[in-house]
């Protein structure tokens, strides 16, 4: 109840000040999805579920060049499961999804609040993933979002500047395992230059970590918190084919007496178009992490090969299908995804056939629907 009362709050002003200048623009938009899915196994596993997203957006034109926004959304989200016709479990939540203002002039922007921060050069397995938990096989492109003041600098031939500061987190985000601590502020930044036929870039975060889950409990307090510093190099060209590649390398507190010094992540991949009927969009992406052994873990190794398909039927249909090897566990994972879009209808049939145990976007804040085998149908309404 108290979310929601800040919710409530924050739409009230904003809708204030919609009438407080007749130069102020005042949007309310709905999105309501609503999916029931077909999962095989010993007994058939029926899931069912919904979300509500209202967005209110506000945008005032200071002067010709300068704008201030806002944004506030909230979800509301539930679903539930059945072993044949008996229930056996559900989830339900309701939080604010995004709440941010953001003031822009032609070269400079400043925004603050619940707002999502994503960056890089990969689009399938991205070791950029940082700050969001994005699913490529998710067709609405739904991720938690986090508090942070986000600057950026646009110089003139399109060199960029990005520097953020982050405050109240304290959910795992991308590929995180240990999650970051509410009261102690993170920060970090981003420098995109343009180099040849493409762009590249440098980034760099620091935040401390909360290890006291992963520790057994101790009658004497200990150290729980322990800093990780992560630092990347992305670039992405246009060659014929679009060719990127995008690596990770995090450092962690030598002190944290879990994790060894240094983890690395690496993406390699391409996309093209081949001109057959309306056009055939291929997308391949070659992903790879390494970590040494410690006396509390294994070496970990993860080596992973995707490639996906996309086909227009005409303006209203589409078909995708996406297809991940691991070559560490001999594991496939298929994904299919047929759309059907209309006005401001759009519907989805989706079918997979993927491991029980699916770990490669992380632990989102929603039930993964794209576990074992099965099928799934969703529908969409934007208002």
């Amino acid at each position: 109840m108290k979310v929601l009362r800040r919710i409530i709050c924050i739409f009230l002003s904003l809708i204030a000040l919609s009438g407080y200048s007749q130069k102020v623009s005042f949007r309310l938009e709905n999105q309501v999805s609503g999916w029931f899915g077909i999962r095989a196994g010993d007994t058939l596993l029926l899931q069912t579920g919904g979300r509500y997203i209202p967005v209110i957006s506000i945008a005032d034109s200071l002067k010709k060049d300068r704008i201030f926004d806002a944004e506030a959304s909230f979800k509301l989200y539930g679903n539930m499961d059945y072993q044949g016709t008996a229930y056996v479990g559900g989830e339900s939540m309701i939080r604010p999804y995004r709440l941010w203002v953001r003031y822009a002039t032609r070269r400079l922007e400043f925004r603050a609040g619940l707002q999502k921060i994503n960056f890089g050069s990969a689009t399938i397995l991205r070791p950029l993933m940082w700050f969001d938990q994005l699913d490529p096989r998710d067709p609405l492109q739904i991720t938690d979002g986090v508090y942070a003041l986000l600057g950026r600098y646009y110089f003139p031939g399109n060199t960029n500047i990005w520097l953020w500061g982050l405050y109240g987190n304290d959910k795992l985000r991308g590929w995180e395992s240990v999650p970051g601590i509410r009261e102690t502020p993170e920060f970090g930044g981003r420098l995109q230059v343009p180099v040849a036929r493409g762009e590249a870039a440098l980034s760099f975060h620091r935040r401390e970590a909360d290890f006291s889950r992963l520790l057994p409990p101790v009658p004497q307090p200990v150290e729980t918190a322990f800093y990780e510093e992560k630092i990347a190099f992305d670039g992405k060209w246009d060659i014929g084919p679009g060719i990127w590649v995008e690596g990770v390398a995090r450092h962690n507190d030598p002190d944290n007496g879990i994790f060894p010094e240094w983890e690395t992540w690496l993406n390699a991949g391409l996309d093209y178009t081949l001109p057959l009927g309306n056009g055939i969009g291929l997308t391949s992406e070659y992903f790879m992490y390494r970590r040494k052994k410690t006396a509390l873990l294994q070496s970990g190794k993860m080596n992973y090969s995707a490639l996906t398909f996309s086909y227009p039927f005409g303006m209203m249909n589409n078909a995708m299908a996406l297809v991940y090897y691991d070559w560490e566990n001999k594991n496939w994972y298929r994904f299919v995804s047929l759309k059907r879009e209309y006005d401001f209808w759009s519907f989805y049939l989706m079918a997979f056939w993927n491991p029980e145990n699916v770990s490669l976007y992380g632990s989102g804040s929603e039930k993964n629907l794209f576990a074992g085998k099965g099928i799934q149908l969703m529908a969409v309404v934007n208002f």
